[in-house]
């Protein structure tokens, strides 16, 4: 689950872009019993699988009426003895299967070789300086460097991979000070969302003693001497991976200073499941501090910087829309939001009269959506979707269209790194078969020249891309990728992975995947379904897959399966499909729902106890998206796809190999373990269900390269030994 941040960082950042996949005590420790000893029955080698028996409890829940059981509940307390020997002995069981297959080595191997190349992140500037990120290859994290201008020499400015001896712990965030003397960082230790921020001083690189904890869903924005930044209070012995966060709180850090002395700027003690967070405008003469409830839809205050007690000024109520502040300009703030225009649009406010009337449209909302806007050069630099992929047009302050930016296909733009006065932007490119390239960009003379292109073992001649539009079960008409070599034959045989996540308006857009190549490169056909609950045709899209309307989600998906089906590209003996977070709901859902229809499920960290997701972490900011059990409505709809809750004795499922970390604290393992522990019970056939944890990890961000190709072998072995395919 993607937890958008509050508001946009006025100041650059850019993060770390290596790429990633994606309770009750016992009384007594439960004991392994195996059970369902059985052989797949294939020419393949047979693996058997051993399940330890899962101790149940005796809880029911009383919901309207309704008894449900939870017999697995005690999973849900992630710090219990109890639960880590169920983690031991599932994962030796998962172990010892993929140990079995015979290719599995050469996959490694073939993974570890095309990941070792040099990657870059956009380079960003402050004062005199330029910022970039580097991977020479196989580092676990990517390394932060400093040069003067474009041509000074490069330093090591941060090397995350210092932190810790197995790369776990990750740059999360960063900000440099305006008078690029500071730099701010946030680190994440074993991929929790839990940050800690540190300072240093970027010409000597001394480290401060400045130390910042229990920070969470922030940014840093600074303003002269110091920063804002947004933290809970220190959660509770034994809660701090799967309490509830309440009580979000913003503060200023002057550089220095304990955290003790920060000065607490603003909190809510009547709305503790409310979200804030605090931005600065690039000439830092206003902070702009957005309220939210949820991942979509926010409130918006404003004041000037330099007027410390004076109260926040209502630029738009919440929660029903999305406000995000570009940045200030002389005539006002420039500012994207979805009021009246679900497909987004540009208007100014004027801060002496910031009423929604007194707004002006400066880029009226069009047939595609809005994206993402810059300021530089005087201009307007407009990032739009169009069909899942992106368009960039550049405009003058009234909002008279200049010219189109160029690009290289069809695929997706990172967004532009620039200040306002810069006249040189940076942006990034990459597609299916288009690794990510990095552009600079005159904005005056519209013309972009390439600035880094990595140099990977890849042949993109030899795949092709193609869009298609299928029906959904009740006609709507859904955008679809599917990349493959460009000689396969259309005869139903060929192994498919279909990709989908379908919520919280995230849009998927082409993007260039190191791990991939293996698939495709011995056969696989890759197929990227655009489904309703997405952003990609703006806020109605979104609106058209939440609460009530989920089931539109899994028919978008299952008719995609169908599609393929029925186009000949595979068939339901070769076919597969994954998703991460909501899309493992989606696997989750989809695979109760028609399991016949597929035959390998990867659901990875996925959100599966549709009745009590609310009740951990950051969960209550998704009930905009699926609404909660607290109330009839809610319930009744939910409970008609909640994975763990729709799973039925006697059905063959798909052979699945469900991802968790136990570092998870976005989405709890909990939803994974209590999953998987009925699909081995309630499983008939002898399709393998296999859950794969992962230890000092978490939801995916700051994932260490080691790991990311561990994850890779893994899922990849377990795809190609399930679909019959061949390692060449």
């Amino acid at each position: 689950m993607r937890k958008k941040p509050p508001i946009k960082n006025m100041h650059n950042f850019t993060p770390n872009f290596q790429e990633t996949s994606i309770p009750q005590t016992m009384n007594k420790l439960f004991p392994v019993v195996l059970i369902s000893l059985f052989a797949l029955a294939s020419c393949k080698q047979e693996i058997k699988v051993q399940y330890p028996v899962t101790q149940k409890v005796d809880q029911v829940d009383d919901y309207f009426g309704t008894s449900i059981a939870d017999p697995y509940r005690w999973l849900e307390n992630d710090t219990s003895a109890e639960t880590a020997e169920w983690v031991k002995a599932q994962n030796q069981v998962t172990n010892d299967y993929l140990s079995q297959i015979p290719f599995r080595p050469k996959i490694k191997e073939r993974l570890t070789k095309i990941w070792d190349y040099p990657r870059y992140g956009l380079p960003f500037r402050e004062g005199k300086n330029y910022f970039f990120f580097k991977n020479t290859g196989m580092q676990n994290q990517a390394v932060l460097y400093v040069r003067e201008g474009l041509e000074g020499e490069p330093r090591v400015l941060l090397d995350p991979n210092t932190l810790s001896e197995d790369g776990t712990v990750a740059l999360a965030d960063l900000a440099v000070s305006k008078d690029g003397k500071y730099l701010a960082y946030a680190t994440a230790s074993g991929g929790s969302d839990w940050n800690e921020i540190q300072v240093m001083e970027i010409e000597t690189g001394k480290k401060y003693d400045d130390l910042l904890k229990w920070v969470k869903f922030s940014g840093i924005s600074w303003q002269g001497d110091g920063f804002y930044y947004s933290r809970y209070d220190e959660p509770k012995k034994g809660s701090k991976l799967s309490g509830k966060n309440e009580y979000h709180k913003v503060y200023f850090h002057k550089i220095g200073t304990s955290q003790s002395a920060d000065l607490l700027v603003y909190e809510n003690r009547q709305y503790p499941l409310r979200n804030y967070g605090l931005g600065v405008s690039e000439d830092e003469k206003y902070l702009f501090l957005s309220e939210s409830e949820s991942t979509s839809g926010n409130a918006l205050y404003f004041r000037e910087a330099d007027k410390k007690n004076a109260p926040f000024k209502l630029i738009a109520p919440g929660f029903e829309n999305d406000y995000s502040v570009v940045d200030n300009i002389p005539a006002g703030f420039l500012m994207v939001t979805n009021f009246n225009a679900p497909k987004k649009k540009l208007v100014l406010v004027d801060p002496a009269n910031p009423d929604a009337q007194n707004w002006k449209d400066i880029l009226p909302e069009q047939a595609d959506v809005l994206e993402t806007v810059t300021i530089a050069g005087g201009k307007i630099i407009a990032e739009y979707q169009k069909d899942a992929s992106s368009r960039a047009y550049i405009y003058d302050f009234d909002g008279k269209p200049d010219h189109e930016l160029t690009l290289p296909g069809i695929g997706s733009l990172s967004g532009f790194s620039c200040k306002q006065e810069d006249t040189l932007a940076f942006y990034s490119f990459t597609s299916f078969i288009y690794p990510n390239t990095i552009f600079k960009y005159d904005i005056a003379k519209n013309a972009s020249e390439i600035y880094f292109t990595p140099e990977i073992e890849f042949q993109p001649d030899q795949y092709e891309v193609k869009q298609v539009f299928y029906n959904s079960k009740d006609g709507t008409k859904i955008p679809m990728f599917i990349v493959h070599k460009k000689d396969i034959k259309m005869n139903g045989k060929n192994p498919t992975l279909l990709y989908g996540y379908g919520g919280f308006n995230v849009s998927l857009t082409p993007s260039f995947s190191t791990s991939r190549i293996v698939f495709l490169e011995n056969g696989g056909v890759y197929a990227l379904a655009n489904i309703r609950g997405g952003g990609e045709y703006g806020e109605d899209w979104h609106k058209a897959g939440i609460k009530e309307k989920k089931q539109n989600v899994f028919d978008d998906f299952i008719a995609a399966a169908e599609f393929l089906i029925g186009e000949k590209y595979t068939t339901s003996e070769k076919l597969a499909m994954m998703g991460g977070s909501n899309g493992g709901l989606l696997v989750g859902a989809v695979m109760t729902q028609r399991p016949e229809l597929f035959k390998v499920a990867i659901p990875q960290v996925g959100v599966m106890d549709m009745l009590r997701y609310h009740k951990f972490t950051i969960g209550w900011a998704w009930a905009t998206d699926y609404g909660t059990s607290e109330d009839s409505a809610g319930f009744n709809y939910l409970i008609k796809y909640s994975p763990l809750h729709t799973l039925k004795e006697g059905t063959c499922y798909p052979a699945t190999i469900a991802f968790t970390a136990d570092h998870d604290d976005r989405v709890v393992p909990a939803h994974t373990f209590k999953f998987m522990a009925t699909l081995q019970e309630k499983q008939k056939c002898g399709n393998p269900v296999l859950v794969r944890i992962e230890t000092k990890a978490g939801h995916g961000a700051g994932t260490p390269t080691a790991k990311l190709i561990d994850e890779a072998t893994d899922l990849w072995s377990f795809v190609f030994y399930n679909l019959d395919m061949k390692m060449k």
